[in-house]
């Protein structure tokens, strides 16, 4: 990308790694559009990136409705006049593990709406308009339940699965017009949704991480910016995983 700003747009935005990305982008002088669900969590958002001097505006909005995304990515193109970056990482994550013949279908129907479609309808909106910028870049937050199952997960493993594919697929096709498309796979990362299970549960999860601890959502943040850079240039197809050598296997020595 070029010297200018940049216009990143971020679903997923009110919390968590969204949000963290939109604070991150807009701390490094990007005009940041902020889209989720939760309108008076994404406002709140906004107003932390603007008392930090950021310029940001909120777009409430469901990514999983074809009017809606339409018109996410028509309000940063009249605010800010062309879309650079976008960071899909609205995700749906349901309420519990359970067994997959326990699981609600609408829970597993969910997943998929919010992650997949969502994704989908998102990237199918924010191609064109990087393209007549000139390119741009995507990237779609996966997971490394994505690359390895995990049991009770059955929607939430299937959607970052899919979401995988579908980032291979829209990287293949739009490469040679400039725009990138990668995803991120981030492991064992202390969000709100890790927070609200307990210490007990926290505690289980740091000690399958290799490096002893859980990865941050600034740290996630941080990767999502690189790849967007320039030093990532040559990068379009790929699934960058964040886990603390997780997924690396079984350390011998503890």
């Amino acid at each position: 990308m070029k010297s200018m700003t940049r216009v990143v747009l971020v679903t997923g935005a009110s919390r968590g790694i969204g949000a963290a990305t939109a604070r991150a982008f807009a701390a490094a002088g990007a005009s940041v559009v902020l889209v989720a669900r939760d309108e008076q969590r994404l406002d709140a958002v906004r107003k932390e990136i603007a008392a930090a001097g950021g310029a940001a505006i909120a777009f409430p909005a469901d990514v999983s409705e074809v009017a809606a995304t339409e018109a996410m990515v028509g309000r940063a193109i009249a605010e800010f006049g062309r879309l650079d970056v976008a960071v899909n990482a609205a995700a749906a994550h349901g309420s519990r593990p359970r067994p997959l013949a326990e699981t609600p279908p609408e829970e597993f129907e969910q997943a998929l709406a919010v992650t997949v479609r969502g994704t989908y309808l998102s990237m199918r909106n924010e191609i064109p308009a990087m393209i007549t910028a000139g390119g741009g870049v995507i990237v779609n937050v996966a997971s490394t339940a994505g690359l390895r199952s995990i049991s009770g997960l059955a929607g939430y493993v299937a959607a970052k699965r899919a979401l995988i594919g579908l980032t291979e697929v829209a990287a293949l096709d739009y490469a040679a017009d400039g725009v990138r498309v990668n995803a991120i796979a981030p492991g064992p990362i202390h969000t709100e949704q890790l927070e609200r299970a307990g210490a007990a549960a926290r505690e289980h999860v740091r000690r399958t991480v290799p490096v002893h601890r859980l990865g941050t959502v600034d740290e996630v943040a941080a990767t999502i910016r690189w790849m967007c850079g320039e030093d990532a240039a040559f990068v379009t197809g790929s699934t960058l995983v964040i886990d603390g050598g997780l997924l690396a296997g079984t350390p011998t020595f503890a």
